[in-house]
């Protein structure tokens, strides 16, 4: 698709419709913009805007849409778009359309920041000319015309941005594990996982994709997709998976040592006790890793040294101090019941936890049975806290009490927990109910802890 004195429109004005514009506009199309809500400050692009209602002759005689991420496709919008034979495409989309470079593209319900931040770092070791963008919080199109022949963009995806892909093929993908989440978008869990596994939906039979073979759900899609497929896991190394002669590509495991070991081989790479990133999750974000920076060309030993060396991310089980002998971390970005399962699996004492939020059509008892008898507090806050509530009752888990504010949570958990406890922030929500985003979340979280005497 050509944008060059094409008539273009971006719909949402938030930070990946702003990047949209931008390089359209560098594409020499005529851009307009629009968002539903009339009453926003929409930024001053120097293109028209459109707020809330829109003409629609205007609207009728475009060329193309770009959606953002957060405007779902199923809007009225977008059904008059489709109508008039307006295609709709996504950020994602637009930017792999002026990709020069090799790109590397990561999805799955969780994991996906650690794994795209770790896989960025990795590959920067070996090539400098490396970026890292999509739903980790840098647009993919405020980078892509920096690109080249030589480049290699590593892309964290999210569900909504698979949404909306049309020609997008990484040179390497990996699905790190799908378990429910976004349910009052996707409508049914099979949506959901059509929109995670179409991150393969372009590659050909020489790409490769990463695949979780913990996960029944990716072992079984693992048959029918068009390209290569490695398998990962955490439980020791997984049986020779029945796929179509030159299709299974040996993968990594870890074994009952904690050692990352190559499947093909048995070699321990390294143990895991030796990086800053602990349980079972992170071996597996570890190897997704590894294998796609293998598959990019990194040398073992760069890759090995960059894992040893790498720090976790910022909101994902984050310790943030030591007061009076209780250790306090963030896992803000916690936003679904599984990837809170994965915070409190990673505790290894007693711990007050602070939890709810938005909810976005989870179900928490699986959370709540997690718990193994390590929660000695549940701390509830937020639009979900009766239902939260209401499943621990159900799964006979009565140790919890309310909160109004995410100040008082921890003021609360300050004064319960005792030397050698644990409190964490693993709210098992979205945000947006009290937040705007799980970032301010745990920036406040962190704020109030530090500020506890």
């Amino acid at each position: 698709m050509q944008f060059k004195e094409k008539e273009v429109l971006v719909v949402g004005l938030g930070k990946s419709g702003v990047a949209a514009c931008g390089l359209l506009k560098q594409m020499e199309a005529h851009v307009s913009l629009y968002d539903a809500n009339e009453n926003m400050d929409a930024p001053d692009m120097g293109v028209p805007v459109y707020l809330g209602g829109y003409p629609e002759d205007v609207f009728a005689a475009f060329d193309c849409a770009v959606f953002s991420p957060g405007v779902p496709t199923d809007i009225p919008l977008a059904s008059f778009l489709k109508r008039n034979g307006v295609p709709i495409i996504g950020e994602i989309e637009l930017a792999y359309l002026a990709e020069r470079g090799r790109v590397v593209g990561i999805t799955g319900t969780n994991g996906k920041t650690t794994t795209t931040t770790l896989v960025g770092e990795i590959i920067k070791a070996h090539n400098e000319n490396t970026f890292v963008v999509g739903n980790i919080g840098n647009p993919y199109t405020k980078e892509v015309l920096k690109s080249s022949p030589e480049s290699v963009t590593v892309a964290e995806i999210s569900s909504f941005q698979l949404e909306t892909i049309d020609t997008f093929a990484p040179d390497v993908s990996a699905v790190l594990n799908i378990t429910p989440d976004h349910l009052n978008r996707h409508r049914t869990m099979e949506n959901y996982i059509d929109a995670k596994m179409s991150i393969t939906r372009n590659q050909s039979e020489k790409q490769l994709c990463v695949l979780n073979y913990g996960d029944s759900v990716l072992r079984e899609r693992a048959r029918t997709l068009p390209c290569r497929v490695a398998f990962f896991s955490s439980k020791g190394k997984p049986e020779r998976h029945t796929l179509p002669e030159g299709k299974y590509c040996p993968g990594m495991y870890k074994d009952a040592a904690g050692n990352i070991c190559m499947e093909d081989s048995g070699e321990a790479l390294l143990n895991q006790k030796e990086t800053r990133l602990p349980g079972d999750h992170n071996a597996e974000n570890i190897m997704a890793a590894l294998l796609m920076a293998f598959e990019m060309g990194v040398p073992k030993e760069t890759a090995v040294r960059v894992v040893k060396q790498f720090s976790p991310v910022e909101h994902r089980v984050e310790f943030v101090r030591t007061l009076s002998g209780v250790d306090y971390y963030n896992d803000s970005k916690g936003t679904n019941p599984d990837a809170a399962i994965k915070g409190i699996q990673s505790m290894d004492r007693r711990t007050v936890l602070i939890g709810g939020g938005y909810d976005k059509g989870g179900d928490f008892g699986d959370w709540i049975r997690s718990f193994d008898g390590k929660v000695k507090k549940l701390l509830l806050l937020g639009a979900t806290k009766e239902k939260i509530a209401d499943d621990a009752e159900k799964n006979g888990f009565t140790e919890y009490q309310f909160a109004d504010t995410l100040e008082e949570a921890v003021r609360v958990a300050h004064e319960l927990a005792e030397e050698g406890d644990a409190v964490l922030l693993s709210p098992a929500c979205a945000s947006w109910d009290m937040f705007k985003s799980y970032e301010e979340r745990g920036n406040l979280f962190k704020e109030y802890v530090n500020a506890l005497r």
